[in-house]
């Protein structure tokens, strides 16, 4: 199997598709062959040996274009660690886990995902318009340090005996 990892996502606004490419980054900066793409410009799975999926959530979704990725990929991710995540919470909620959506939390077991990583998003000031209640909540939630984290955790798994140089 191919030591190559495609992070890939889907997003509406732009802040799943930033937390994508930072895990990215993370990765490649531990030694991984990784390919970061939009989840319409990925023809196959099966050229990479692990995957991580990103979706936004919204209202409890996940954007219908992720939850059809998994389910048209589900028996290659089978085959491969896939890591699952969504963004989306934002102001005093950024923190909170957000409940994974039934038909992902359905594909996510059949693949045998670890559990789905929740990560803040972001509320740009274009998507509040007439929204009074939400424009004291705009501005970037998202939590750098915690994607980077989560992100090398995933190279760990990838690489475990990988010695720093």
């Amino acid at each position: 199997m191919s030591k190559k990892v495609l992070v890939t996502y889907a997003t509406k606004m732009g802040a799943t598709a930033g937390i994508a490419a930072a895990v990215g980054s993370e990765l490649r900066a531990a030694g991984l062959q990784v390919d970061v793409q939009e989840l319409g410009a990925v023809q196959a799975v099966t050229p990479y040996g692990a995957v991580v999926l990103g979706s936004a959530i919204y209202e409890g979704q996940w954007r219908p274009e992720a939850v059809r990725f998994l389910r048209r990929h589900e028996r290659q991710l089978r085959n491969r660690p896939v890591w699952l995540f969504h963004s989306g919470p934002i102001g005093p909620s950024r923190h909170q886990e957000q409940p994974v959506p039934p038909d992902v939390a359905r594909l996510a077991r059949l693949i045998q995902a670890p559990p789905v990583k929740t990560l803040a998003g972001e509320l740009q000031a274009d998507a509040v318009t007439h929204h009074r209640d939400l424009e004291r909540l705009v501005g970037d939630s998202r939590d750098w340090q915690e994607i980077r984290a989560w992100a090398h955790q995933i190279a760990t798994t990838l690489e475990p005996t990988r010695q720093p140089t």
